[in-house]
């Protein structure tokens, strides 16, 4: 597992360039940052005003958990070489980089094929990606909302990317919104996930602007959306239990963000 402390590290999204400043604004423990525009394959910058290192000093200093999230155009999955060979490259570029800031991970979508591919092309597809990378930081697939072709949207497809990407230093992001959306109760996700990876290292805890099995990626803060905040409750106990940290990636604020850190913690010290 990612997270070696104690007890899971709470936090959420933050602005780069001051990630301290608003981690505190927050309550937070844990961060997560982007190292540029996500929908950009510009190569990853630390937006941090005194560089990596003077970050990666800071945030331990801090005894704060950091996260980085990769750019969302990334698709290794993709049997079009103009989008899979750059999609590798600014992986390992993300990687390196997180690595530079002192990141215990890297977040990358599973990535997808289109109708007309035969789905086993984006699943050899991510083992040659992982064959070929350098580790230089953890990286952690996350699962994603919607899309027939999603390499890592329905358990059965999850199980075969993890067959793929075996024996290398890959962990899971669970994301509530998306496992919710996808299709999956969230009362009995992460026991599922976990008989299929062995391994939840990081949660993105959201609630979903979309019903159950929508598709749709749009997230709520929580109580603002469809999902029952029981179930989110069980979902978030039983992620905390297998050892993962948390990060909230919901709208508003910094109250707003703050409120859903609290719930998260209120949840994680009740335990019914």
């Amino acid at each position: 597992m990612v997270n070696k402390s104690p007890r899971p590290r709470v936090g959420c999204t933050v602005d780069p360039a001051d990630p301290l400043g608003a981690a505190a604004a927050r309550g937070a423990e844990a961060m997560q940052i982007l190292l540029g525009d996500p929908q950009s394959w510009t190569k990853p910058a630390t937006l941090y005003p005194d560089g990596p290192a003077a970050l990666k000093r800071t945030v331990k200093d801090a005894g704060l958990a950091l996260y980085v999230h990769a750019p969302y155009v990334i698709n290794v999955a993709s049997p079009n070489n103009r989008i899979r060979i750059p999609s590798r490259k600014l992986l390992q570029q993300t990687l390196d980089a997180a690595a530079e800031v002192g990141a215990l991970g890297v977040v990358v979508h599973g990535g997808h094929t289109t109708k007309n591919d035969e789905p086993a092309v984006g699943f050899d597809n991510w083992r040659k990606a992982v064959e070929g990378l350098e580790f230089s930081c953890r990286l952690l697939i996350e699962n994603t909302a919607g899309g027939d072709h999603a390499m890592a949207r329905r358990l059965e497809s999850i199980a075969r990317l993890w067959d793929a990407v075996d024996g290398h230093d890959v962990g899971f992001c669970l994301d509530t919104c998306h496992a919710f959306a996808g299709g999956e109760p969230l009362d009995t996700v992460v026991g599922k996930i976990v008989d299929v990876t062995g391994r939840i290292d990081l949660v993105h805890a959201n609630d979903s602007q979309g019903g159950l099995d929508s598709g749709r990626d749009r997230h709520a803060n929580f109580g603002n959306g469809a999902i029952d905040l029981d179930d989110l409750a069980v979902a978030v106990r039983a992620a905390a239990a297998v050892g993962a940290d948390f990060v909230c990636e919901t709208p508003g604020d910094a109250a707003a963000q703050a409120a859903d850190i609290a719930w998260i913690r209120e949840r994680l010290a009740d335990p019914e």
